[in-house]
């Protein structure tokens, strides 16, 4: 065990440099929220703007000015919810990630590589095309793709311990068969429908968005993901050995099956959660795992903290670039994600010194 981790040892992986790093991202984070809830399209100054959060949470100020109105709207139920809301989308993302490429020992893993995307998409796509779910409220489209997703994933974990238990090849034979298989009722939705308008707000919905974020939603989704954080950094060790395979794992004494299980369960509820608040935004999961590995190793009680971090202050910035790049328009987020992490995902691929799993 610790010869593996040795062999995946990263720049900063030794304890003081780890802990360093870890402040300094942790500090980086704060600073990204409270520098990125000045920007917007709308010009507010910045007096103003710590005027509205000092007054909400202090009660400090003049309330006339800051506590209600058109800039106490804009700063305390548009931005801030936003920035909240994508930090924990960031760390959830990168997180269920990690996990994943643990789970099926597959560099390539990201947190909808089990078929998870394809069952929010035929869930929102029969909530907008069939109106399936609409006593759910206003939300009906978060609310079934978050379904979806949640199901798909009980369906692949069902499926893989079908015939014997699941080990990592099962899951994701059963992950790519569901996902055809959702992938091809959602066309055959799309074509019969012939609905060009419920069609356009599919594929906004999965292009990814955080505009709808509201405080009651955060207050859910945010201790939610926390939790399951410091959940999976409680796992590292099991975690790590999932690296190592299931033989190895049984000749060190541990049993991987039931821990993958759990595993997938609570991945899968954090991206139900994620699903419901933001839809669909790729590459986080896919990315940040492999930049944090290249920096601490693989060690998973070390991996699990930065990515979250990383992933947090990722998605913060991106959600600032969405509002202001285009002047006037917002930008879906999962456009600017797959932008950015394309390319730095073909650079990870012709890096020669990254590994895997041990592996060069």
């Amino acid at each position: 065990m610790k010869k593996f981790i040795k062999a995946e040892n990263g720049f900063v992986s030794k304890t003081p440099l780890y802990v360093t790093l870890t402040i300094g991202l942790l500090i980086g984070l704060i600073f990204s929220v409270l520098y990125a809830v000045t920007i917007g399209s709308t010009k507010i100054p910045l007096s103003d703007v710590y005027g509205v959060i000092f007054h909400k949470l202090l009660s400090i100020g003049d309330y006339e000015i800051y506590g209600k109105g058109p800039l106490h709207d804009i700063v305390f139920y548009i931005r801030l919810p936003r920035l909240i809301l994508a930090v924990a989308v960031g760390m959830g993302l990168a997180v269920c990630g990690t996990v994943m490429q643990a789970i099926v020992k597959n560099p390539l893993a990201d947190p909808y590589i089990l078929g998870v995307s394809s069952g929010a998409s035929l869930g929102a796509t029969l909530a907008v095309m069939l109106g399936i779910g609409s006593f759910f409220g206003s939300n009906f489209v978060g609310v079934m793709g978050c379904l979806g997703a949640f199901l798909i994933s009980i369906l692949v974990v069902f499926i893989a311990n079908i015939g014997g238990r699941s080990n990592s090849v099962k899951l994701l034979l059963a992950g790519m068969a569901l996902s055809s298989v959702c992938s091809a009722f959602s066309s055959f939705i799309v074509y019969f429908a012939h609905d060009k308008n419920g069609m356009m707000t599919v594929s906004y919905w999965l292009m990814g968005s955080l505009a709808g974020a509201k405080w009651e939603n955060i207050l859910v989704i945010f201790p939610l993901i926390l939790v399951c954080v410091i959940f999976f950094i409680s796992q590292s060790r099991i975690l790590n050995l999932m690296l190592l395979g299931d033989e190895v794992s049984v000749t060190l004494g541990t049993d991987l099956h039931i821990y993958r299980n759990v595993y997938l369960l609570v991945t899968s509820i954090m991206i139900g959660f994620i699903v419901y608040n933001s839809g669909m935004i790729g590459f986080v999961g896919l990315i940040i795992p492999h930049i944090v590995r290249i920096l601490v190793g693989n060690d998973h009680k070390k991996l699990i903290p930065v990515s979250a971090l990383l992933g947090a202050i990722l998605l913060v910035w991106a959600d600032v670039l969405c509002r202001v790049i285009i002047p006037k328009n917002e930008l879906p987020i999962g456009i600017l994600i797959s932008m950015i992490g394309a390319p730095c995902f073909i650079y990870l691929m012709i890096k020669k010194t990254y590994g895997f799993g041990g592996k060069q």
